[in-house]
């Protein structure tokens, strides 16, 4: 019996409004933080390793 690969768990931010706006989802993916947009769930993701998704955020703190 083949085992069952456990979906990731997308969240959004609290900041994200409910007014439909485009938001970007994450998720952990083990080894890396998968990154979407919340209004195409089924679209592409963009993959960044921890380390990389580290140096984004603070690119955007900046």
């Amino acid at each position: 019996m083949e085992a069952m690969t456990p979906r990731p768990a997308w969240r959004k931010s609290s900041y994200s409004s409910s007014q439909g706006d485009h938001c970007i989802e994450l998720a952990d993916l083990g080894s890396a933080i998968g990154l979407r947009d919340s209004k195409d769930p089924y679209g592409p993701d963009l993959r960044l390793t921890p380390d990389n998704f580290r140096a984004l955020i603070a690119d955007l703190k900046r």
